[in-house]
């Protein structure tokens, strides 16, 4: 069990995030061997592409039982919404003794807390006889392949689903507080009289400053990333896992009635039927089988006709059915 002392002042400042690099180390664990059934294809496929992407330092520093994958291949979020360029820079600048201290946390493990250690791969060594700075900049390079391989094509669709879940928990904590929030995120995370309590194999008791909470699309369970290197006031990131509704409930119980199609024309009204949930104009397009300027421009018709409405979350914008949309589509 994880217990992290948080007092009010660390609660208000606590945030969410969505970190591009925190689903691409994520895939490194034995997650990404063996993801959950209903996972998004692309999580499946992540480590198989790295096998084939001659990417020694990240093929060797991937896990397929129980360990440690370095915390500076995914680096706390500056913002609420960092790109993976911003993160990528900061990978290739992380400062060489926390490189090494990581790298050495990973050798000798920490007993303490029930990580254990294991030897570092040949490769590793080899960069390490080079620096801390070679290491960070040859895997920030390898992360980039890694990213532009595996996840760039899908992280749109991926994104947006990660935006809806925040904006979901903002939702929750404007109506019932941050308490009702925090458990609401998942079973194996509880709050209760100032402790966040988290299960886990590792017993780890203490007090932070505050928490960056992150949901994830790769993670089958919650988790906390915290500094094994005690060199710096990083404060924990706890990572939950977020479902993807819109794999988990197809769209075909969704389609229009054969009226709403012949007055619409049958991809207007099946767009219009699809928008029981937010989504993207990459996820419609994804499901639909159309090109997204194709989704796009039946979007901008059901949008003028008010039966459609859009909004930004993050970088990408959400459409939604209108009040009078759902009536036209019998509320489907």
């Amino acid at each position: 069990m994880i217990e992290l002392t948080v007092d009010a002042a660390g609660l208000a400042r606590s945030r969410f995030a969505v970190s591009p690099l925190h689903e691409v180390a994520a895939t490194l664990l034995p997650w990404g061997l063996r993801p959950v059934p209903d996972a998004d294809p692309w999580v499946a496929r992540a480590r198989r592409v790295l096998r084939r992407a001659r990417l020694p330092l990240l093929s060797e520093l991937a896990l397929d039982e129980g360990g440690y994958v370095p915390d500076f291949l995914s680096p706390h979020p500056s913002g609420p919404s960092p790109t993976v360029e911003e993160e990528l820079e900061r990978v290739r600048c992380t400062p060489p003794g926390r490189v090494l201290s990581e790298l050495e946390a990973l050798r000798d493990g920490r007993p303490r807390t029930g990580l254990a250690g294991s030897e570092l791969p040949a490769g590793v060594r080899r960069a390490v006889a080079l620096g801390g700075t070679h290491v960070a900049r040859q895997l920030a390079d390898e992360m980039r392949r890694y990213w532009e391989l595996a996840f760039a094509p899908h992280w749109e669709a991926a994104k947006a689903t990660l935006d809806a879940e925040v904006d979901r928990c903002a939702a929750v904590q404007a109506r019932h507080g941050a308490a009702r929030l925090l458990n609401s995120l998942h079973p194996g995370i509880r709050w209760a009289e100032g402790v966040l309590r988290v299960e886990s194999r590792f017993q780890i008791a203490l007090p932070v400053p505050l928490v960056i909470v992150v949901p994830s699309l790769v993670a089958p369970g919650p988790g906390v990333a915290l500094d094994p290197t005690r060199d710096g006031d990083r404060p924990p990131m706890l990572i939950y896992p977020v479902r993807n509704e819109a794999r988990a409930h197809p769209m075909a119980p969704a389609a229009p009635s054969a009226e709403v199609a012949q007055l619409l024309g049958p991809t207007r009204a099946g767009l219009l039927a699809a928008l029981a949930q937010p989504a993207s104009t990459a996820q419609l397009a994804a499901r639909h089988f159309l090109s997204a300027a194709t989704v796009s421009y039946h979007l901008g018709v059901l949008h003028r006709a008010g039966l459609v409405a859009r909004a930004r979350s993050g970088r990408s914008v959400l459409y939604r059915r209108t009040s009078e949309g759902s009536r036209l589509a019998g509320n489907r």
